[in-house]
């Protein structure tokens, strides 16, 4: 049966019980009504008959006058059209006789037994009449007492159908809602084995029915799904058992999710069950398990020996991030929640070889180089000096030439040098109080001359009450100098470079500001990378591209920063600081 086919019956059912109930009350107060109209009409139109009917006989004297006998017969009259109760015809009738003898008689000497046997009918027509009413009042409430305990069962009996009804009717309704809701919600925790079953052959019927299909390919779809997963994860454990780097996987309740074989034999770990362990249990015997998971973002690289023979590790971390949805107000909102984090080993072993092999090879080629580059300029010297003999104008330039070429070969040699101290870790640092002032007197002593050779005004400005450094003077002086031969050489003729030392909190900030051309900012964050040259036009020539970076090794040694500011067309300020 459909649910509109059980709504319309069971709305029916309620109209004909109402129906009922009303037809019922209508027949019992029409009852009740037409027993009370007979007992005022009939019985109490006699009474007043025969009250007015002994009227006329008091009120007059006998015999009677006509008016008087005329009154009397019009009531008697009106009492013979009223007889309504048994035995009141024949009481009328002798009234009728009686009166018809005492209406003859009052010609002669009225007779007092007429007027006895007229009132004694008269008592009888009021005396059956009043027993009438009585009777009929009797049957009146007798009737009321029979409506009032008839309409009292059949509201009792309706009360019941309908409360019956109002609790159990929205149960056909309900009862199938709320056990599609239930399962709706046991889908919603994933539980797909769950089934609706109704007996009743209507529209929650097909509901359940297509709710079950529903289930079905949902199970169907997570059993497939779960088995691609489960191929999936072992696929991916496979490949990372195979990888060479160490890898190790941690969840957000600090529980090892997965360790390769790589990661196992560089911890040193030889327990097979160590997936799902807490992670603070396995860093208490384990130095480098808890540096690792320390997750310092240092680059210095691990330097572990393995089967005897030193290996270089790589660490890098990255968090897990899987999305999570909830509801805020009715609105659904996804957000990223954290899931623990994955620590890869990188071995560098080869990089690292390769690289210390480069360094060794560019200090070796570099100290080769100086001695030859050191008689080239001897020679250059000697040829400048007139006592050995005069060249021509055209000779000379082309020595000048040489001579700069040199001098830019030794200043690169230099810088590789250095360059290789730093990246061998030989770099040595001679750490001495110092007034910052000697550094700057120094730094523009060695610009001096090419500052005066394009005209170029070195313009100091210096805080007050200047503390001492804690520097290594040649090497913090090696800095200064450099981002001045960098200023000299960007600043037009005639500009003007300003040197600032400006105290500030407990470190001291050196800074050389020139008017040039400025450095994009696309260029500025790669400034202080190795062999890194900003693109020229030609007009400047460029050096190794190690300088800057030099000065950053020497810098961050001491425990300073150093950094730039520039823009197109204002020029550019680099600065450094030290610890006082």
């Amino acid at each position: 049966m459909k649910v509109r086919t059980k709504l319309r019956l069971g709305f029916g059912f309620l109209f004909v019980v109402v129906l009922f109930f009303g037809a019922t009350s209508l027949f019992y107060i029409r009852d009740i009504s037409e027993n009370a109209k007979t007992i005022l009409k009939n019985n109490y139109e006699s009474l007043s008959f025969a009250r007015d009917m002994r009227t006329v006989l008091d009120d007059n004297d006998l015999p009677l006058s006509t008016l008087a006998t005329t009154k009397f017969n019009n009531y008697l009259l009106k009492q013979e059209h009223n007889i309504t109760e048994p035995g009141e015809k024949e009481i009328t009738k002798n009234l009728r006789s009686t009166f018809e003898l005492f209406k003859s008689s009052k010609q002669n000497a009225v007779n007092p037994q007429f007027v006895r046997d007229i009132r004694h009918n008269l008592r009888e027509i009021e005396r059956l009449n009043m027993h009438a009413i009585v009777r009929k009042n009797d049957n009146a409430r007798a009737s009321v007492n029979r409506a009032t305990l008839f309409l009292g069962l059949v509201g009792s009996f309706t009360f019941l159908v309908l409360f019956s009804f109002s609790v159990n009717f929205p149960g056909f309704i309900a009862n199938p809602l709320r056990a599609l809701l239930e399962g709706i919600r046991e889908i919603g925790e994933k539980n797909y084995n769950k089934r609706l079953h109704f007996e009743q052959n209507d529209e929650f019927a097909e509901v359940a029915s297509a709710f079950n299909q529903m289930a079905t390919r949902l199970n169907d779809w997570e059993n497939s799904n779960l088995a691609t997963v489960i191929s999936e994860k072992r696929r991916i454990e496979t490949i990372i058992e195979q990888m060479q780097d160490a890898i190790i996987g941690i969840n957000e309740k600090e529980e090892v999710l997965f360790m390769n074989d790589a990661a196992r034999k560089i911890l040193n770990i030889t327990d097979n069950k160590v997936i799902g362990q807490n992670t603070n249990q396995l860093i208490k015997s384990n130095d480098l398990f808890k540096s690792i998971l320390k997750d310092d973002t240092t680059i210095k690289p691990y330097k572990i020996v393995l089967d005897g023979r030193e290996a270089y590790f790589q660490m890098q971390s990255s968090s897990i991030v899987v999305p999570k949805m909830g509801q805020t107000k009715g609105v659904l909102q996804v957000a990223n929640q954290s899931a623990g984090k994955v620590y890869i080993l990188k071995n560098i072993t080869e990089f690292q070889e390769r690289d210390e092999a480069k360094t060794n090879f560019i200090a070796t080629i570099s100290h080769e180089l100086r001695t030859p580059i050191a008689s080239i300029k001897m020679s250059l010297k000697l040829l400048n000096d007139e006592r050995i003999g005069t060249i021509n104008q055209e000779q000379e330039q082309l020595i000048n030439h040489i001579k700069d070429d040199n001098d830019r070969l030794l200043k690169i040699t230099s810088e590789l040098l250095e360059l290789s101290q730093i990246e061998t870790g030989n770099i040595q640092l001679n750490f001495v109080p110092v007034n910052p002032m000697q550094i700057v007197d120094y730094a523009i002593g060695s610009v001096q001359f090419l500052a005066d050779q394009k005209q170029v005004k070195l313009e100091i400005l210096k805080g007050e009450n200047l503390p001492d450094i804690h520097v290594d003077i040649e090497k913090t002086a090696w800095v200064l100098v450099n981002f001045l031969s960098n200023a000299l050489r960007y600043s037009a003729e005639k500009s003007k470079i300003i040197i600032q030392v400006l105290a500030n909190n407990d470190r001291v900030e050196f800074s050389v500001r020139d008017f040039g051309k400025g450095i994009d900012e696309t260029y500025q964050k790669r400034l202080f990378d190795r062999y890194f040259q900003v693109p020229t036009d030609g007009q400047n020539k460029s050096g190794s591209g190690l300088g800057l970076a030099i000065s950053k090794d020497f810098i961050n040694a001491q425990g300073g920063y150093i950094g730039v500011e520039s823009e197109i067309g204002v020029g550019s300020r680099f600065y450094f600081s030290v610890p006082v």
